[in-house]
């Protein structure tokens, strides 16, 4: 996993926090502000303040991938983009704003 992060060309902003599910172990030694639940082992349980850590990371991440479920109701998001991708950034900042003035109510 580490190599895949070192290789790619994404550029990461180090002031916004990431929340990332267990599977990105070792992601937050090359980037900081990373947010990773904890796992057991069989020698060392997880505390209940681990625990308590584990829910709130879990909870904030819910809420994020309801937004994103939310938005691929739309077909040109869930699919591949094939359009002109000058309009792209228009016609997500449209569909975003559908979203959120519907999950306002």
């Amino acid at each position: 996993m580490n190599n895949y992060f070192k290789k790619s060309k994404i550029y990461w902003i180090n002031k916004i926090l990431v929340l990332a599910d267990s599977g990105y172990t070792g992601i937050n030694k090359i980037r900081k502000n990373v947010k990773i639940p904890l796992k057991k082992s069989k020698k060392k349980p997880l505390t209940r303040e681990d625990k308590k850590n584990n829910r709130e990371i879990s909870s904030q991440r819910a809420v994020n991938e309801n937004v994103i479920g939310y938005l691929k109701r739309f077909k040109i998001i869930s699919d591949r983009y094939r359009n002109r991708r000058k309009r792209f950034g228009l016609r997500f900042n449209l569909i975003a704003g559908i979203c959120n003035r519907d999950l306002a109510k």
